[in-house]
């Protein structure tokens, strides 16, 4: 059960390719949830509990690492011995980066400054599309940075910001994310390095969480935040087309932190996002989702790699959680309803009739057995959101209708450079 000292949790982060030093710092929480990687490669996390002390001894750091985290240790050491000595490289390309916002000045300039840092073998153009742009406060931001580009798109809505910024991008590799989002140095080059297998089309990655000050930040890490865990794995025909109920994109990861072939975005199979769906619509989600239909349902490769992680900083009030969730929740309901109208995958309809509506009575009877935390309140919201998904979709296709479109062609840029000729 929940108790008054279960957060704020610290967020600390430490590589065992470098000596272990003591965490401190700590008086103010509970407990701390330590990220741990080996040198490149980020292995998963440790919760301790500090209860107020101050600090947490090398000692101490090192047997809860050891005691929670020897199989994923041994396992990534057993698969480095096996590796090959040498792996292909992408070559060096241009890679536009598009960061839509909406008046958050101070998440906008921490998220350009670590793009700013990023070490990279390849051409970054960083595009930001001012979502609001008569209020001018991303454009005020963006002027320290010269080297980024704004572009404005005063219609509301995260597709048409993304879309905007997909149609003036140069660079054979897109790569999504938010302006709440730091990334740390390396970033973009774990995130690319999988194109250099031409069946890969899109590349997602972790997202951990900034900080855990607030009780909203903490329940949205359990409700299941935005990272997809520490195992890399890849999803391609064979896995869209094993799944009897509906396909679960959802697990493949967000466009907080994702990487896309260019040219698949000019593709009339997949094309750009689907405007109706994502935050700023009624819909308030699922346009990455159905991203990934489309991908997969192509013939293509979607590859999540968790050591490309980026940190999030999550919503820190009630308040905002709870729209936060109810919005996650009509666009579940939407993605499924616009796979089986749009796709005519009948999977979906045994994933709102019978799995969605089964997994909220397990949830709802773990909490009441005391074997969960999360509140029921939450878990009402979430079936509200659910049942107000089918009206929220049909009030996004008619704004969508009033707003206009951004057509396929549109997308299609002359003067794209296949991968395979980028080499220099």
């Amino acid at each position: 059960m929940t108790r008054s000292y279960d957060w704020p949790i610290a967020v600390r982060s430490v590589d065992l390719a470098a000596p272990l030093a003591p965490l401190s710092g700590l008086d103010a929480y509970s407990r701390v949830r330590v990220f741990v990687s080996l040198g490149e490669n980020l292995v998963g996390s440790v919760d301790i509990w500090n209860r107020g002390a101050d600090s947490i001894s090398t000692a101490r750091l090192r047997d809860e690492i050891t005691a929670r985290l020897a199989p994923e240790l041994f396992e990534l050491s057993l698969r480095q011995r096996l590796a090959p000595v040498a792996k292909a490289a992408l070559p060096p390309s241009v890679v536009s980066v598009i960061v839509p916002t909406c008046d958050r000045p101070a998440d906008l300039h921490r998220c350009l400054r670590s793009l700013q840092r990023q070490r990279t073998r390849h051409t970054l153009d960083v595009i930001v599309v001012d979502n609001r742009p008569s209020s001018g406060i991303a454009a005020a931001v963006a002027r320290e940075f010269p080297s980024i580009r704004v572009i404005s798109e005063a219609r509301p809505g995260l597709s048409y910001a993304r879309n905007t910024g997909i149609a003036h991008a140069t660079g054979s590799i897109i790569v999504a994310t938010d302006d709440d989002v730091v990334a740390p140095d390396e970033w973009i080059e774990k995130l690319v390095a999988p194109f250099v297998r031409p069946t890969v089309m899109a590349v997602t990655g972790h997202v951990l969480p900034a900080v855990l000050d607030t009780e909203a930040q903490c329940r949205f890490e359990a409700y299941g935040g935005l990272g997809k865990g520490f195992k890399p794995f890849e999803a391609d025909t064979h896995w869209f087309s094993r799944y009897r109920l509906a396909v679960p994109t959802w697990r493949l990861g967000a466009t907080a932190n994702a990487a896309f072939r260019s040219s698949i975005f000019a593709d009339p199979q997949i094309g750009p996002l689907d405007e109706a769906l994502g935050a700023g619509t009624p819909t308030g989600c699922s346009e990455d989702t159905y991203l990934f239909y489309r991908i997969l349902k192509a013939g293509h490769t979607i590859v999540y790699e968790p050591s490309a992680y980026v940190w999030h900083r999550h919503r820190e009030s009630m308040a905002a959680l709870r729209r936060q969730i109810y919005a996650y929740s009509k666009g579940h309901v939407a993605y499924h309803l616009t796979t089986l109208m749009r796709d005519g995958d009948r999977r979906a309809l045994l994933r709102l009739v019978y799995t969605l509506p089964g997994a909220y009575v397990e949830r709802a009877w773990h909490r009441l057995r005391r074997y969960s935390d999360y509140p029921l309140t939450l878990i009402a919201l979430e079936i509200l959101g659910n049942l107000a998904g089918p009206f929220a979709l049909w009030r996004s296709r008619r704004r969508v209708r009033r707003l206009g479109s951004r057509e396929r062609s549109s997308l299609e840029r002359t003067d794209a450079v296949s991968l395979e000729g980028q080499a220099t």
